[in-house]
């Protein structure tokens, strides 16, 4: 086994470890979080050493078992998938950190099951972003639904319960009633499943085949959140802030984009789609949900379900840049998975931190909170202003590559989306700012400073790391433009 293989299987199997680890530490609460800290630790240790690796042209490659001749669960890096990975492992760490100052600011009962089941997610996460065929992408994609169920319904209440069916009847029923009958079929008429570049589908498939099975992946996808299949990331939005953080703000929903850029790219192939028309829908869809979910957390007064309506959102930017099939598009679809993840877990955390400070859960409520809560408030700005798409923010170096992807293949319906989507983004999130910050605190508002430090240091962490991919874009950018080269 070569070192790339080692750091291949390592990212699979470390979150495992480190699950087992946490659940016999439980009864010590401080050593349990230590080991989930060290745990996230070596995990992004590992997958920046693989990224290096990868950007150095090593593709590793690990076949786990054959179940058919050509049908295997198998696992390999190469710059899109090492993106993700490297995105989820990272922000695992800080949310590890950020968790501990949450769970027990806000007492939350059964924190041992709580962590073990977010380091099993990884490991999911990982096999998800590591997958070399579209049988093991479908099963980690399965796997991430089923062990992020016990997290949605971390508080056991009613709502949690309700919240859980929608969350697993949605992402279960596309998954199953659509994706795994398009993977079938694909197997049967190409003979094998391994990604590929160009994709493996040109010359065994009509364009009316193709059209079919586009369609049948991308609401198959329900992780990406396109409506109609939305319903369940609001739903979710009940579970804990660092589940809503890391697995519905970077793992749950980006292993969703991720598979619609992976399949897009390296099953079906840019070559095929351009020539037979099948993937021109989409674009529409995309921009339907970008501009339809962005109107309604116009109007949302809960804070976590603004920020649930803007990941639906924010979401279809991804997805849009795939549907181009452009290769500057194609690379601000790579670089938004960074941007979005970055600026929008920072929301999140800030959200979590305004509830365990301050005990506020809407939008009415946050009138002078920055005075109060400055960090915490100072870090929501920027998330907002990276949602947004202005400068000095990752988002807006995302962005900039979609809208140029849109200029160059000639896409007015995405360059209207695209000024469209943003006005709405200022118009519900810059307005929660100035709230805070230029709105005096109503009379008789309780005392209250910041949230626990291990919390509000993640915060400022995260919102750093917004502002440093502005100054700073080479790692993700070279990693973006790898990806679209080897793609063609």
């Amino acid at each position: 086994m070569t070192g790339s293989e080692a750091l291949l299987a390592a990212a699979l199997v470390v979150p495992l470890v480190g699950a087992a680890l946490i659940v016999a530490a439980g009864r010590r609460p401080n050593l349990r979080d230590g080991i989930g800290i060290a745990t996230a630790a070596v995990l992004a240790v590992v997958v920046i050493a693989l990224v290096r690796d990868v950007l150095a042209g090593a593709r590793p490659r690990l076949v786990l078992v054959e179940m058919l001749p050509n049908l295997s669960l198998a696992f390999s890096a190469e710059p899109l998938g090492a993106t993700f990975a490297l995105v989820a492992s990272v922000l695992w760490l800080v949310t590890a950190i950020y968790a501990i100052g949450y769970m027990r600011g806000h007492h939350e009962h059964h924190q041992t099951r709580f962590y073990a089941f977010f380091a099993v997610s990884l490991s999911a996460t990982m096999g998800v972003a590591l997958s070399a065929n579209v049988i093991t992408l479908f099963t980690f994609y399965e796997a991430l639904t089923l062990c992020t169920y016990p997290l949605v319904t971390h508080h056991g209440t009613d709502e949690a319960k309700r919240a859980g069916r929608v969350y697993f009847g949605v992402l279960l029923g596309t998954s199953i009633g659509l994706q795994l009958p398009a993977i079938a079929a694909i197997y049967v008429l190409t003979g094998g499943l391994d990604f590929a570049p160009g994709g493996i589908l040109a010359g065994h498939v009509s364009p009316a085949a193709v059209a079919v099975l586009f369609v049948m992946f991308i609401f198959g996808i329900g992780k990406a959140a396109l409506m109609p299949v939305h319903r369940w990331l609001p739903a979710a939005m009940v579970a804990p802030t660092p589940v809503s953080a890391l697995l519905h703000a970077v793992a749950v929903v980006k292993a969703g984009v991720f598979a619609v850029v992976k399949v897009t790219v390296f099953v079906f192939g840019i070559d095929l789609l351009r020539s037979s028309g099948s993937s021109g829908w989409l674009i529409y869809v995309a921009g339907f949900t970008i501009l339809a979910a962005s109107t309604i957390a116009l109007f949302q007064d809960n804070l976590k379900r603004r920020l649930a309506y803007s990941t639906i959102s924010q979401l279809s930017y991804i997805v849009i840049g795939a549907a181009m099939l452009h290769p500057l598009a194609l690379q601000g679809a790579s670089l938004h998975i960074v941007a979005h993840a970055i600026a929008k877990i920072t929301l999140f955390f800030a959200a979590g931190a305004i509830l365990v400070a301050a005990d506020k859960t809407r939008v009415s409520e946050l009138d002078g909170i920055g005075r109060r809560m400055p960090w915490t408030m100072g870090a929501f700005a920027i998330g907002s202003l990276s949602m947004v798409g202005l400068p000095p923010t990752a988002g807006f170096v995302s962005k900039w590559f979609l809208l140029q992807g849109a200029v160059a293949s000639g896409q007015v319906v995405v360059i209207a989306v695209l000024v469209a989507a943003t006005l709405l983004n200022a118009a519900y999130f810059l307005p929660i700012v100035y709230a805070a910050f230029f709105r005096p605190l109503p009379d008789g508002a309780a005392q209250h400073g910041e949230a626990p430090l291990a919390s509000v240091g993640a915060l400022v962490l995260t919102s750093a790391l917004t502002v440093a991919m502005f100054f700073f874009p080479e790692l993700p950018l070279a990693l973006a433009r790898a990806f679209v080269a080897e793609g063609q």
